[in-house]
C-alpha cells in the first residue's frame, strides 16, 4: 500500500514538473549566441579606438553611442579636455531654450561694434564698426557654420555664462562648462577653460538627437539643421555624402575636437572625439578621421543586418513579420 502511494506521488510530481516546463517560453534558437556575436563586434570597435589612442602622440579620448540600443563604448572618455569651439553647441542649446521663454529673442538685432570683434575663425571680424546689425538667430548660424568667434562672444554677452552652465548642470553634465570667451588666452592661462569629457559631450549630442532637451521639437529640428550645414572636417570624410551629419568641430593649438550625430538610416549614432597635447593640427585631424572611419564601418555593418548578421534591404526590416 505504501509503495503504491509513493509511486502515485512521484508520478504527480513528475507530471507537475513537466507541465511547468512546457508552460515556460522557449528561447529562440541561437538567441544567446547572437547577443554574444554583437558583443564581439562591439569589442572590436573598442579595440580600434584603443589602437587610435595608443598611436596618437598626445591624449585621445572618444565616445561612441548607439542610438538604437544605447550601447556605448569609449576610450579615455571620462577625461576632461578643452572643447575648442565645440562648446558652442551648449551655447546654441541655451539660446534656443531662452528663446522659447522670450519669443522675440531670435529676431532681436544687435549692432556689430569694433569692441566686440576678435580674430580667429569667422567673417564678422572684418565688418565695419557699427555698420551692420545682425539678428540673434543669424549670429547663431554664423557661430555654428563658420565657427565665428565674434558672433559667439556677442551671444555670450547676450545669454551669459551662468545661464549656459546652469542648463548643463540641469542635464547632469557637471564636467562640461563654458568659462571664457573665444580668443581669450589670458583666461586659459588662469585655468578658466571651456571643458568637457567625451562621455558628457556624447550625452549632450544624444539628447539633441532624441530631443531630450528643455526645448520644443521645432527648436531641436532648427538646431540640428544648423549643425547639418556643410562644414569642412575629417569626421565627414569616411561617411557617404547622402548620410546627414550634425556636428561641431573645435580646434585651438594642440587641441582637435569634434562632437557629431550621424543620422545613418537604420542605425543612427553619436561620436565625440577630444584630443590635446597634439603636435600639430594634422595629427588630431588624422585621429578624428580614423575614429569616424571605424565608427561608421561598425554601424554600417549593423544598419541592415538581421539578428543573425545577414544583410537585407532596409525596407524589409521596416515591414512587420509575416
Amino acid at each position: 500500500m505504501i509503495s503504491r502511494w509513493l509511486i502515485a506521488g512521484a508520478a504527480l510530481v513528475f507530471a507537475g514538473a513537466n507541465a511547468g516546463a512546457q508552460s515556460s517560453p522557449a528561447a529562440q534558437p541561437g538567441q544567446n549566441s547572437q547577443a554574444d556575436q554583437r558583443a564581439i563586434l562591439r569589442s572590436k570597435l573598442q579595440a580600434d579606438l584603443q589602437d587610435i589612442a595608443q598611436h596618437f602622440g598626445g591624449v585621445f579620448g572618444a565616445r561612441v553611442v548607439d542610438l538604437t540600443d544605447s550601447a556605448a563604448v569609449g576610450v579615455n572618455d571620462n577625461q576632461i579636455f578643452p572643447t575648442g569651439s565645440a562648446i558652442k553647441v551648449a551655447l546654441l542649446i541655451e539660446l534656443f531654450r531662452e528663446s522659447e521663454h522670450h519669443p522675440g529673442l531670435l529676431a532681436e538685432r544687435i549692432p556689430v561694434r569694433h569692441a566686440d570683434q576678435v580674430g580667429g575663425t569667422g567673417v564678422i571680424q572684418h565688418f565695419g564698426d557699427g555698420t551692420s546689425m545682425l539678428s540673434v538667430e543669424d549670429l547663431a548660424v554664423l557661430m555654428i557654420t563658420l565657427s565665428d568667434n565674434t558672433a559667439t562672444n556677442i551671444l555670450i554677452d547676450r545669454i551669459g555664462f551662468d545661464s549656459v552652465n546652469t542648463m548643463l548642470r540641469g542635464l547632469g553634465l557637471r564636467q562640461t562648462r563654458l568659462q571664457r570667451k573665444m580668443i581669450h588666452p589670458e583666461s586659459s592661462v588662469r585655468g578658466d577653460e571651456n571643458v568637457s569629457t567625451p562621455a558628457e559631450a556624447a550625452t549632450l549630442m544624444a539628447r539633441l538627437a532624441r530631443c531630450a532637451l528643455p526645448v520644443s521639437k521645432a527648436s531641436c529640428d532648427r538646431m540640428r539643421a544648423m549643425l547639418e550645414i556643410p562644414k569642412d572636417n575629417p569626421v565627414r570624410d569616411p561617411i557617404p555624402a547622402n548620410v546627414r551629419v550634425a556636428f561641431k568641430p573645435g580646434s585651438v593649438e594642440g587641441v582637435q575636437v569634434v562632437w557629431a550625430y550621424v543620422e545613418l538610416p537604420g542605425r543612427p549614432y553619436v561620436l565625440t572625439v577630444m584630443t590635446n597635447y597634439g603636435a600639430d593640427g594634422t595629427d588630431g585631424e588624422a585621429a578624428i578621421r580614423q575614429a569616424s572611419d571605424v565608427a561608421y564601418k561598425y554601424f554600417a555593418r549593423l544598419a541592415r543586418s538581421t539578428p543573425f548578421g545577414l544583410r537585407v534591404p532596409a525596407s524589409a526590416l521596416r515591414k512587420p513579420p509575416d
